[in-house]
């Protein structure tokens, strides 16, 4: 299955919770794991309210969910600028030391996730996930 959408949400704290209530009607449509489906929205959550705190006033957060078969890959865009042209992989064994909670529990939930350079005054955070209950052998 294949579904795809893209979403600006205005840089207002609720964006937050509409990105993640659309992002699990989508799951909903697939055959993820239950944990899975909730680490994601934990991800989309987390980002989308790292971009609204972290973009230029009057701006929005732009958001593409990305569904293809076994993966899913987010995209969350603001106008701003990238902490220090900051790269986080989910697989840094050192503890990630800028900001709060939010790129920490990120790196935890995901499969990947990175800063993609773009043009200048935007921040582009890239994650994807592996929907690792999709297709499993039934048990029995």
């Amino acid at each position: 299955m294949r579904v795809s959408m893209t979403m600006s949400l205005p840089r207002q704290p609720s964006s937050a919770t509409h990105a993640r209530r659309i992002l699990t009607t989508l799951l909903s449509l697939t055959d993820a794991g239950e944990d899975t489906r909730a680490n994601l929205a934990v991800v989309i959550s987390e980002a989308c309210s790292n971009a609204v705190v972290h973009a230029d006033p009057g701006t929005t957060v732009d958001i593409t969910i990305s569904i293809d078969d076994h993966i899913c890959v987010l995209e969350v865009r603001n106008r701003g600028n990238t902490p220090d042209n900051t790269t986080l992989d989910a697989g840094l064994p050192a503890p990630l030391t800028i900001g709060g909670r939010g790129l920490p529990l990120i790196a935890a939930l995901a499969d990947t996730a990175t800063f993609v350079t773009g043009p200048p005054n935007q921040v582009l955070l890239r994650i994807t996930k592996h929907l690792t209950d999709v297709g499993a052998a039934p048990s029995r």
